[in-house]
This record gives structure tokens, C-alpha cells and sequence, in this order.
């Protein structure tokens, strides 16, 4: 099973993303905000937004969003071997 093992801010709503595969990749959070839902208001803010972290392999934030590992590892940009 793929887990995010880390997640660094980058500005203007990206994170770079580290996969247990030893891949990297891109997550662009601008699309996921362009989606409605009570979890999804905090993070429009952008100082909410990079309170980012890692619980058990998936990125969370503290309102309790969590985002499946293997969705992110299939909508990320930019896959590589780090």
C-alpha cells in the first residue's frame, strides 16, 4: 500500500509530495478548492492550508480533512523517482 512518508509546502496551494515507492510528485490543492464542502472552507485560507501534515500515510489538516494516499499518488504531477 502507498503512503505519503512527506509533504512540504511549496506556496500558492502545492505540495510536494514523497511516496513510500521512493516517487515525488506534486499535489496542486487549488483543485481540490474548487470543489464545496464544510471540510474544504478552512483551507481556502491559505495560512489554514499549510498547516498540512502526514497521520498514517495519508496528508490531513487539522479540521480532520484526509486525503487517501493513492488518490493523491494518482493525481499528482510531475511522478518521479526521487
Amino acid at each position: 500500500m502507498i503512503k505519503v512518508i512527506e509533504a512540504r509546502y511549496m506556496g500558492d496551494f502545492q505540495v510536494a509530495l514523497n511516496f513510500s515507492d521512493d516517487r515525488e510528485g506534486v499535489f496542486d490543492g487549488r483543485a481540490l478548492l474548487e470543489r464545496s464542502g464544510s471540510l474544504l472552507e478552512p483551507l481556502r485560507n491559505e495560512n489554514y492550508f499549510q498547516r498540512l501534515f502526514i497521520d498514517a500515510g495519508a496528508l490531513c489538516w487539522p479540521n480532520g480533512l484526509e486525503l487517501s494516499p493513492a488518490r493523491l499518488y494518482e493525481t499528482c504531477r510531475t511522478l518521479a523517482t526521487a
